[in-house]
């Protein structure tokens, strides 16, 4: 979950930028968290409280409602009577994080992925990118390698994740769609030697940086079984109490970690 945060933190100076280093700067003074923080921690304390993801996405969200929420989901938090919008894009993924830690199979794992994203992307590509995500840090909190991560992605969902950071990089571009950047995303974690390159890889694609960085920093926590202390304690230092109070009860309660 801290992963997600933190990548979400170090993209947000480079969305829509068209940025492609590698070696920019971790953090800076617009270094801060957007709407993937909030709506992981909004779904990581539904998985603390009664699951029901819509109730507190609209609770949490509500109470940061300029964090850069795109215009349809703006509506739908503010409006009780709005329902699912069919958005096929990669919002559902990058609150995803949360239950692969909670769940305790893989069908579990796939299962609540689709409740969470259903609310609002109940498109099938919107649902499948949460699964993956939501799949994807599962198998790697659960000790699965890379090979075996690349392998079960690709066979349930027919992502072609036999790509490179090198390959997709020169000709891509901002793309919310989940079906052209929760792939990528997974790439970047694939081809990533830490959890800083990782992160790095997302933002270095130029696309949509923080989402893609929120992705790959979820699943490489899982599989480097945390986040770098230096890098901890920058985002914890830009959060508010209480994202830091979710941050720490469900880690405490689903990843075995005490707070610092």
């Amino acid at each position: 979950m801290l992963g997600a945060i933190a990548g979400d933190m170090i993209g947000v100076p480079w969305e829509c930028t068209g940025e492609k280093r590698h070696a920019f700067p971790l953090f800076t003074e617009y270094s801060r968290f957007s709407d993937d923080t909030v709506m992981t921690v909004a779904v990581a304390s539904a998985l603390l409280e009664d699951r029901d993801y819509a109730r507190s996405m609209r609770a949490v969200g509500r109470r940061h409602i300029f964090a850069g929420y795109g215009r349809s989901f703006q509506e739908w938090l503010l409006y009780e009577e709005l329902g699912p919008y069919e958005s096929y894009g990669n919002g559902g993924a990058m609150r995803a994080s949360p239950v692969g830690y909670a769940a305790r199979s893989v069908e579990e794992a796939l299962e609540e992925a689709q409740r969470c994203a259903a609310p609002t992307h109940n498109h099938p590509e919107g649902m499948k990118g949460a699964q993956a995500v939501a799949l994807a840090v599962f198998l790697a909190r659960s000790g699965a390698g890379k090979a075996n991560i690349r392998r079960e992605l690709t066979g349930r969902f027919g992502y072609d994740l036999a790509r490179t950071v090198e390959s997709i990089r020169p000709g891509y571009t901002f793309d919310v769609a989940a079906a052209r950047s929760v792939p990528e995303a997974i790439i970047c974690f694939l081809d990533a030697t830490d959890f800083e390159d990782a992160v790095r890889n997302a933002v270095s694609l130029g696309g949509d940086a923080d989402t893609i960085a929120c992705i790959a920093g979820a699943i490489s926590e899982a599989h480097w079984g945390g986040v770098p202390a230096t890098i901890e304690s920058e985002v914890r230092n830009r959060l508010p109490a209480e994202f830091i109070e979710v941050l720490d009860r469900f880690r405490a309660r689903y990843m075995n970690v005490d707070p610092p």
